[in-house]
């Protein structure tokens, strides 16, 4: 088994796989590390917005994706109570690309994954990291196959973090077991077939405690997904003891949202529903980091906008890009010199580009988990729907961090196989 690589990146979700994708076509020797075994349903709103539709040709998959997502997204609506708003979306600034689309992410996360290891990149799946120690230019990575057998260890000088949020490194958990807050928000997805949905319609939930969307993926598949206090999920089940989590959340969902009923009226559920959480919305990007981090492991924005699927996505690109704009000097020093300056270039790029989103989805949450903002909200859009479409401008659907040509330049620049030796230093006692 190879055990000395160029990156290692841990998690092979949007964001991992794309990294691997983009280092490995360029020469990088890549190995990603995934402790789910694919396919698998996620939770996920699984919108992908047209803005990463360029991306996703550039990363291989664009036939595919084209292929087997849902109905293009042209109409946007927030629905609270029995009313509702509806607008138009606006197109994407590549022509080529007008409308986002939906993608279930059993499916995205699979062709991702296959197209990496159809480049070269070594993919451990479902293996498990077990410990990441050493700094920046010389990684260590203890590894386990979920199976059982004996660790494996791996080294690389570059460590990119891709896992989700709520899937922690072993060092990361403690800090992640603090008591439980009544504030803490937990998601929840299901599918549903037959339903009635508007085609091409993608609504924003708005309910006491939380908030959520609807859309139709691939397959005509609605996913109805959504984000919950603790406190107020807890009240619901003590008004419906022994009923499970997801069909209380299902119920309240009717309940509030007209909308949501008259989509699921007569469908079906595929499948159970699924819960994760509690999510924390935040930038995750340390100054003191040896580690690089994008998609979730980077920050997170809440999902009331649909943007989750584009900052890891873009994040990959971006941080790929960086990585190339200083070439690796020899040395261990010069390794994590080279590291140090594409960092700081990457984290000062990525807050420019993913901070405002954060904010924003930080402030229609807010209003729309409260009665009274949801209330104004809806009396706002009432008389503005134009600001629906404006605030999808705003959220960044239109246009990504990079057009088609930015993307080629981009991947032409990255560090080819032949510089990559130097970043290839023997451990002590270790033969070159």
């Amino acid at each position: 088994m190879q055990t000395r690589f160029d990156a290692l990146i841990i998690g092979a979700g949007p964001a991992g796989s794309s990294a691997a994708i983009l280092l490995a076509t360029a020469g990088w020797r890549v190995a990603i590390i995934e402790k789910q075994a694919f396919p698998r349903r996620k939770v996920c709103g699984e919108c992908v917005a047209a803005s990463n539709l360029p991306l996703l040709e550039a990363l291989g998959i664009g036939v595919d994706f084209a292929a087997q997502a849902g109905p293009e997204l042209k109409r946007v609506a927030v629905m609270h109570g029995t009313r509702s708003v509806c607008a138009d979306l606006p197109p994407a600034a590549d022509v080529r690309y007008p409308w986002g689309r939906a993608l279930g992410r059993e499916t995205l996360d699979t062709l991702l994954l296959a197209r990496a290891q159809a480049v070269g990149a070594t993919v451990l799946q479902p293996w498990s990291v077990q410990k990441l120690s050493g700094a920046a230019g010389s990684h260590h990575c203890t590894v386990r196959e979920e199976a059982g057998g004996r660790p494996k260890l791996l080294h690389a000088p570059v460590a990119i973090l891709a896992h989700g949020s709520w899937e922690p490194l072993p060092e990361e958990r403690a800090a992640q077991r603090q008591a439980r807050r009544g504030s803490d928000l937990l998601a929840f997805k299901a599918n549903f077939s037959g339903s009635h949905l508007a085609e091409g319609l993608l609504p924003v939930l708005a309910f006491d405690g939380g908030y959520g969307g609807m859309v139709l993926g691939d397959g005509g598949l609605l996913t109805l997904a959504c984000c919950i206090r603790a406190d107020r999920l807890d009240a619901l089940r003590q008004a419906a003891p022994g009923q499970p989590a997801g069909d209380v959340v299902e119920d309240m969902l009717k309940r509030q949202c007209q909308g949501v009923a008259e989509a699921l009226e007569g469908a079906v559920r595929c499948g159970s529903w699924l819960a994760s959480g509690p999510l924390h919305p935040g930038v995750r990007l340390r100054d003191d980091d040896e580690v690089f981090r994008i998609g979730n492991a980077a920050g997170e924005a809440h999902p009331i906008i649909g943007e989750g699927m584009s900052m890891a996505l873009q994040s990959a690109w971006l941080l790929c890009s960086h990585l190339e704009a200083a070439r690796p000097r020899r040395g261990a020093g010069g390794l994590a010199l080279w590291q140090r300056e594409a960092r700081q270039r990457y984290s000062a790029e990525w807050r420019r580009q993913f901070a405002p989103r954060l904010r924003m989805a930080a402030g229609l949450a807010h209003l729309a988990m409260r009665p009274l903002g949801a209330t104004a909200l809806m009396a706002t859009l009432q008389r503005l729907p134009s600001l629906l479409t404006r605030g999808a401008i705003w959220c960044g659907k239109t246009r990504g961090i990079a057009d088609g040509n930015t993307l080629g330049v981009g991947l032409q620049r990255l560090p080819q196989a032949t510089a990559l030796p130097a970043l290839h230093r023997p451990l002590p006692g270790e033969q070159p």
